[in-house]
């Protein structure tokens, strides 16, 4: 008699096959037993979430821009990114992305920004994937919301977008149900620097109501410039604007701030100085005579740096063009918080998460 295929644990008294489908049901038990790794879900570490705002509920979807929040939801999102650095500062985890996805789709170059988000996320438990334009099928024809959606129903629940183009992440939040934060969108808004740069403010002066800012530079193509503004002006900090008549158009009078096309006069004044690089990959030819002109008059030196208030704050969202807009020493010395900033944002894009998860968890979407 020929023997059983299944093997002699297979077979009866006999040497007929016995019950075969219970054999392999206990077989692919084992197997499966060998071979399982724990869910999220399934951890034994509990997700440790962030307390309620004080602030109120975030009652949103997306982070699209600073301008369309209320004053109370952007001092949720800087309270809950202080809670984040206690809780790291004490050594417990906070988890409240685990089981999730985050796709870091940056169709635009970054490295601050994209790795700050990549750290948020993952110190949260989440999965990151990272696709930028030269990985993605756009560089084939596919269009941003066919991207989208791909990835979405691949089980992306965040879609964080840098992209040339003003007003794409508002275009993305409207077509999918992933949330989409915005990491910065052509000239329009960069809603988390802008957020870290109020973290930076308050942590170092205790607030921002009343507090004299003076931004310099490119205005007119900086997404930060943006965000600041529409950030402090909430917040209720007092704002000028400078730069050369090319790069700062009076329109900018409308957002409430005050306008210098003079660098000198506004510096004994402000209590903070942001400095942004000149934006010359959206600039168009003839904005100001020559680099070396911008520098003698809106460049910070040494010299104008004794105009300031002694504990002023200097900041700058990077990259930094060293001996352009801040001189090399100045951008590494004690006036500097600009590595601050760098650390801030981390925090802030923790809590932006968190606060997005628990939007989630609370309309019952989580995973």
């Amino acid at each position: 008699m020929s023997r059983s295929v299944w093997g002699p644990e297979a077979t009866g008294s006999r040497g007929r096959v016995g019950d075969k489908s219970q054999w392999w049901s206990k077989t692919l038990d084992g197997w499966n037993s060998f071979c399982h790794f724990p869910s999220a879900m399934e951890s034994e570490t509990p997700r440790e979430e962030l307390p309620a705002s004080p602030q109120g509920r975030w009652k949103r979807r997306h982070l699209l821009g600073l301008r369309e929040l209320e004053k109370e939801e952007i001092l949720g999102l800087l309270d809950a990114a202080d809670e984040v650095t206690r809780y790291l500062d004490s050594g417990r985890e906070l988890l409240s992305l685990q089981g999730l996805t985050v796709v870091n789709l940056f169709i635009e170059p970054s490295t601050r920004t994209r790795v700050s988000f990549e750290l948020a996320a993952k110190r949260l438990g989440a999965s990151v994937l990272e696709i930028d334009q030269e990985s993605s099928s756009i560089r084939k024809g596919e269009t941003l919301k066919d991207t989208a959606r791909n990835l979405e129903a691949m089980g992306a629940d965040f879609l964080v977008l840098r992209h040339s183009a003003a007003g794409a992440a508002h275009f993305l939040a409207d077509r999918v149900r992933s949330s989409v934060i915005n990491a910065g969108d052509g000239a329009h808004e960069h809603p988390t620097q802008g957020l870290l740069d109020l973290l930076t403010i308050r942590r170092r002066l205790g607030k921002i109501e009343g507090v004299r800012v003076a931004i310099v530079g490119d205005i007119l193509h900086s997404r930060v410039a943006r965000s600041d503004i529409w950030g402090l002006r909430k917040l209720g900090a007092e704002i000028a604007l400078v730069g050369p008549r090319t790069l700062l158009p009076e329109v900018f009078e409308r957002f409430g701030a005050r306008l210098s096309w003079e660098l000198d006069p506004i510096l004994p004044w402000a209590q903070v100085v942001i400095l942004l690089r000149l934006q010359h990959e959206r600039q168009k030819e003839g904005m100001f005579p020559s680099l070396g002109e911008y520098v003698s008059l809106y460049g910070l030196s040494d010299s104008r740096l004794r105009r300031c208030p002694p504990e002023v704050l200097l900041m700058h969202p990077g990259p930094i063009e060293r001996g352009v807009e801040i001189e090399s020493e100045l951008a590494d010395g004690p006036s500097s918080v600009i590595l601050n900033q760098v650390a801030s944002g981390v925090a802030v894009r923790m809590a932006v998460f968190a606060q997005l998860a628990r939007f989630h968890r609370r309309n019952g979407e989580a995973r």
